[in-house]
Formats: structure tokens, sequence, C-alpha cells
């Protein structure tokens, strides 16, 4: 029935979808395996791509070739460029999806690739011959063979919804978990834990008071996510904000001696930044309000998102609770907020290629490597599917650097460091973020894509070539174009910014914070007419890197030296107890990892700089 795949992807959720993508488009054959084919990218949580770091990794992925951004252009309802009000390594993108339209276009998309096929089933263990995966078992006994597999199962393996005392087997509400491979792997000798998550209760629009909350807007000049010629909806909705109050917080404690998670029936750890209503009242008792976001779930629908309000409380005292916030007077519910408890594996197990150590050809990716949230999830997905293709073609694999992208600093992180609550993407965890920009990743990546096989993408490196030119056409602009005093001094006044006494640089001009590239194409008609054809995307990248050029510059002379340490190889399958200069600690770590290069060895929790001078000493450097 079935001929031999190049790769199996298990799960459907956003990072099965992004593997099965970059799978197909490196030509490979490619199975995406899920319970229900109704559920394709489903958005389980939140209908919203994006946020602080996360629209940047959204941004990587749509560089690379995945199809995440595309899917969320072509279906928000509204989009917000967050932290506008700092500097540009900040900016992050948000959109808010029509959750319906967001699944659908991603079926789509994916059922029009001819290198994937489909097939629902739950996959219940896998097929291992001689330390290598060599395909699939599904519930119903058949036998898919293949020469890699990605996990990417989600909250499904061994899933356990709460709501109040009630708890029962699920990986989503109204889906059945998944059941047989964790087992599978634990007697294989993979190390296993548990994590939870929660999500809010939906509500009923029809019934909320709006005229009680705040309006929150979407840009005025929406932007977008993909780098491909995508078109943004012409209209935006609006979303609401409303708050708590001491009421509130009174009946939600009535519930906590029910709580599964004051209760101990939860033992998972949740992500310590998107609590539960209940975690975020014991936590911080002396606040008296809590901020919720009322977002819509799409054009055609009253279903609300309550963002904020994650509850695993009992349902009668979330539907008391939610009735006493501003707004929600009469509000209905259509379900009440659950947690969900699920097994993951410490990515601590994996190489940097998302590979499993103990099994050759098994990849991970998205929440069973200890992750929370759509980007995290479809990057890994992205990249392990990647990986899985070029190794079928006996290829090396593609390792991003932390200095390449978030998703470099993403996988670092967890093969390293591993995690021991679900692990979430900040822009403070990236020590390169000036140069991990939303504006640029296109710049960063696009032509590497191309390099390793990843199609189709010759319109992409022309839209980059495209770019780079049209910035450097900028710079040398604004370089030859002199400003005299009287053209500029009467604008800089009004600035409160110093007058110019002679004729200066206009890119000198520029490197001013309080001017922008739009106010001297308004002093100067030369300029204005020569700029005219370049669109807001390139003439903020060219701005951005005239204004930011000595913070860039310094930030590549830190990665040089790091490079150097990248580049001192350590021998893959060397026994690191027999260096009696390490410390123990050191010893377990490095056989643990197995990292590649003295750089990653030293990112690893427990290997000390005294630990990273030994092993120079025995390489010999």
């Amino acid at each position: 029935m079935f001929s031999e795949y190049d790769v199996i992807v298990v799960g459907a959720g956003h990072a099965g979808c992004e593997a099965a993508v970059a799978a197909a488009n490196m030509s490979c054959k490619t199975l995406l395996v899920t319970m229900n084919m109704q559920t394709i990218a489903q958005m389980s949580c939140n209908p919203a791509m994006g946020g602080v770091a996360k629209g940047q990794i959204v941004r990587e992925v749509d560089a690379l070739g995945g199809y995440s951004g595309i899917v969320t252009d072509t279906t928000m309802v509204q989009f917000r460029m967050l932290n506008r009000s700092k500097g540009p390594a900040m900016w992050s993108p948000r959109a808010q999806s029509d959750r319906a339209l967001f699944a659908r276009k991603w079926r789509t998309m994916l059922e029009e690739n001819p290198f994937i096929d489909f097939w629902q089933d739950m996959v219940k263990s896998l097929l291992v011959k001689e330390g290598r995966v060599c395909g699939v078992v599904t519930g119903m006994g058949l036998e898919i063979r293949s020469k890699t597999v990605v996990l990417t199962n989600g909250t499904f393996l061994n899933g356990l919804i709460h709501i109040g005392e009630k708890q029962f087997g699920g990986g989503r509400a109204g889906e059945s978990a998944a059941k047989g491979i964790t087992e599978q792997l634990v007697s294989l000798g993979f190390e296993a834990g548990r994590m939870k998550t929660g999500t809010p209760p939906r509500l009923d629009g029809r019934t909320i008071d709006y005229s009680k909350t705040e309006i929150q807007y979407g840009d005025e000049n929406p932007g977008k996510f993909s780098y491909t010629n995508t078109v943004v909806p012409d209209k935006q909705l609006c979303c609401h904000i409303s708050y708590t109050n001491p009421q509130v917080h009174e009946i939600l404690k009535t519930g906590f001696d029910r709580s599964p998670m004051f209760a101990g029936r939860i033992q998972g750890l949740g992500p310590r930044y998107c609590p539960s209503i209940e975690d975020k009242i014991d936590r911080f008792s002396e606040r008296d309000r809590h901020q919720l976001f009322i977002e819509p779930e799409g054009w055609d629908t009253h279903e609300i998102y309550l963002n904020g309000f994650s509850s695993s409380l009992p349902e009668e005292v979330q539907y008391k609770a939610l009735r006493l916030i501003p707004g929600l007077e009469n509000v209905k519910m259509f379900r009440p907020g659950y947690a969900i408890e699920y097994d993951y594996f410490p990515p601590t197990q994996l190489s940097l290629s998302l590979e499993t150590h103990l099994v050759k050809g098994l990849f991970f990716a998205g929440q069973i490597n200890g992750t929370t949230g759509y980007e995290e999830a479809a990057c890994q997905g992205f990249m392990a599917g990647w990986n899985a293709a070029l190794q079928c073609k006996e290829q090396e694999p593609v390792i991003l650097s932390r200095a390449q992208a978030y998703i470099g600093v993403l996988i670092d992180d967890l093969v390293n460091k591993g995690t021991e609550e679900p692990y979430r993407m900040f822009t403070s965890r990236a020590e390169y973020r000036i140069l991990l920009r939303q504006d640029n990743a296109d710049i960063r990546l696009t032509k590497l894509a191309a390099e390793k096989g990843m199609n189709p993408m010759d319109s992409r490196i022309s839209r980059v070539n495209d770019k780079l030119k049209a910035v450097e056409q900028i710079r040398q602009s604004l370089s030859s174009c002199l400003a005299s005093p009287t053209e500029v001094n009467g604008f800089l006044e009004k600035l409160s910014s110093s007058p110019i006494d002679q004729k200066t640089k206009y890119l000198q001009l520029l490197t001013r914070p309080d001017i922008n590239l739009k106010d001297l194409m308004l002093l100067n008609p030369i300029l204005k007419e020569e700029f005219s054809v370049f669109d807001d995307e390139i003439l903020e990248s060219a701005e951005i890197n005239i204004k930011y050029e000595g913070y860039i510059k310094r930030e590549q002379e830190m990665v040089e030296k790091m490079q150097r340490l990248e580049s001192v190889k350590l021998p893959a399958q060397f026994d690191y107890h027999k260096i009696a200069a390490l410390s123990n600690e050191a010893k377990t770590k490095l056989s643990k990892v197995r990292p590649l290069t003295i750089g990653q060895a030293g990112r690893i929790s427990g290997v000390s700089p005294a630990d990273v001078s030994v092993l120079l000493v025995f390489l010999g450097r």
C-alpha cells in the first residue's frame, strides 16, 4: 500500500506542517501523519502569530522558505508592530489571524505540494533497527517505511486535560491523546518528563459590552511577515482590553481548593511567562488587577479568545468570575478554560540538527522538546524537516549559529542548556539581537537556504539582491547629497536639534536620533523623487543600517571573536572521562550533549571557562 518515504512527519501542528514543507521543498518524498485531517495547523491556543522575538522567528522561517508567514499574512484580521518606542532590535511584528482561515490556508498550501502525502491515523510506535529509525507503526497496525522520522506530537503524548477536579485523556479539547510512543522511547533509553500548558475560556462576543472596555486598534499602515508578494487584508478588526478586580480574585480563590495545580494533581511545570489567572493571583497577591485582552477569533464568528485568563479552575468558578469583569457582566461561555499535561523529552538528548543521539534518523521538534508557542514549534519543525531531508540526500545538516538567527539561539539553548519549564523565546536571550532584526531576516538567511537546496528560491534570491542594491543606492545618495544651513536649520530648530553651520551630508543628518529618512525626503525634492520608487520596508532597512552602523559593526566584531572558538572542532565520539583535569560535572555534561565545537561546549550549563581551557590544551590550542 505504501512505498518507502524519505521523511515521515508525525503530527500536523505548526511544527509538523513546517517540517513537511521543508522536506518536500527539498524534493523529498514526504508523508504527513495526523490523527485528524480536519485539525491540520489548528491554532490550539490564541489565534495570533508573532510577538516579541516570536515575530522575528516567523520572518526567519519565511526567509528560509517556510509557509507560516505567508499563511499569517493572508489570514490576518489585525497587525501591530510591537515595541516601536524602543530600538529596531526590539521591533516585533504580531498579527491576529482568522483561526478557521489560517488552518484552511495551511491545508491548501500543503495539498498543493506534490511531494507531500497524507495519512489519517495515530502513530503508536516507531520501527527501529540497529539503532536507526526505519518507519512507523500506526494505530491500525500499518507499517510505513521511511529513511527518517520527525516527531512533532505537541501536547498529545499521554495528554491529560484538567478542569477543576475533573481530568480526562486528550491532546486538545475534543481530541484523544497519543499512546505508546513515550513508553517505547523510554525503553530505548530516552529520558522523559511532564510539562503543562493551559488555555482560557472561549466567549460569546454577542454577550460582551464593548463600551466598558478599552479599544485596541491595529497599525494604521499594517505590515506583514512574508518577504514574498503577499497581500494583506485592506481592513482590520479591533481587539479590546479589560481588567480583573479584587472581586474577580475573591471568586477565583473560592475554587483554589479544587484547582488541579494547587492540589498537586498536575505534576508538570507550566510556562513561567504565561501563567494561569489563578497562578497570577497567587504569585502576585499585591496586585489588585490583571490586564485581559479580548481577541476576535475571525471575520465570520462571534467567538472570543480571552487572552490572559488561562485557567483550570472548575467551570462554574470561571463563569462567576468572568461576569465580574467590566464588559463581561452578561457574558456566555462557549467552553471553559483548561490545563493540559503532556510528555516531553529533555532536548539535551538531541544534536544541534535536532536528531536524537540514541536513534539515528529520528528528529524531534516542537513541544516534545519542551518549548511553548506556535512560532518556536514552527521553526524547530522547519529545521528538523530540512535536516531530515539533507540526511536522506547524504548531505551535512544545516545548523544556524546564534549570530545568524533567533532560530539558532533557540536550538542552541535547548540542546546545550535543556529546559525544565516550557521554553519561550525573548529578545533578551539573543546576545546579537542588533544583527537579528525582523527587517533583515531575508538578507541573513535566504541565500543560505538556496545554497542548501531549498526550493523554490529563485524569486526570493532576486528580491534579496534587489533589496541590497536599493539599500546601498539610498546610502550612496545620502552620502553624496549635501544639505545647506538655509535648507534644513528651520526644520532642525523645530526638533530642538543642533543647527548646522556649513554644508553637511544628508547621511550625517540621518544619524541623529530625532530625524528619520522620510523627514529628509520632505526636505529635499530630489531625494523624495529618487526614493519614491522604494517601498517602506526598503526605506526602513536602509535607515536602520545607517543609524545603527556603529552598533552593528561592534556586534559583528564580537561574532568574529566567538567564531574562532566555533571553528575548533571536537571529536564526535570522544571519551571525556579520560581527561582527568575536567571537572566531574563537565565530563557528565559533555558526554551527554556531545558538542561539535569548543564554542558549543562553552555554552553548556555546568562547563566552566576552566573546563574550556582544559579542552583547548588537549586539542593543542
